[in-house]
């Protein structure tokens, strides 16, 4: 199930990909796709597998939030991986590392860095809905 998840998301060039049942894929920037999901569609969320192109701590809070069951992510930051080893959720990678960067590449991801502190996936969610409200109103 998981190899076949990995392959649409890099052969449709796809940000996630869950799969519970069915499959679904996504191409939303950053978390705004797994926070959508955990708020309006918990359920299919809930015992998914997940393929990410790219998770930080924040979407790893979300996925452990909304009982995600195993995940791949072609990148994951050092804090993310430490999380699910703390949710006990199975998790493999294709490159680990200290820090998601940002898109300018000059920076860390503002979500990894308001999570940074955090030491729950509850700790997180707040800090995300007010993130994700911030850009949706920003454009």
């Amino acid at each position: 199930m998981m190899k076949e998840l990995i392959d649409v998301l890099v052969s449709g060039n796809h940000s996630l990909v869950v799969g519970n049942n069915n499959v679904r894929t996504f191409d939303g920037r950053g978390v705004s796709d797994l926070f959508r999901l955990l708020e309006n569609d918990p359920e299919f969320l809930y015992g998914a597998r997940v393929a990410d192109k790219v998770v930080g701590k924040g979407a790893a809070a979300l996925m452990i939030l909304g009982g995600v069951k195993e995940v791949y992510s072609m990148v994951i930051s050092d804090p993310a991986f430490a999380l699910f080893e703390k949710y006990g959720v199975k998790v493999s990678f294709g490159k680990r590392v200290e820090h998601i960067i940002n898109r300018k590449g000059d920076d860390i991801c503002p979500v990894e860095k308001l999570c940074a502190d955090c030491v729950t996936p509850e700790e997180c969610l707040p800090l995300i809905k007010g993130f994700v409200q911030c850009m949706n109103h920003n454009g």
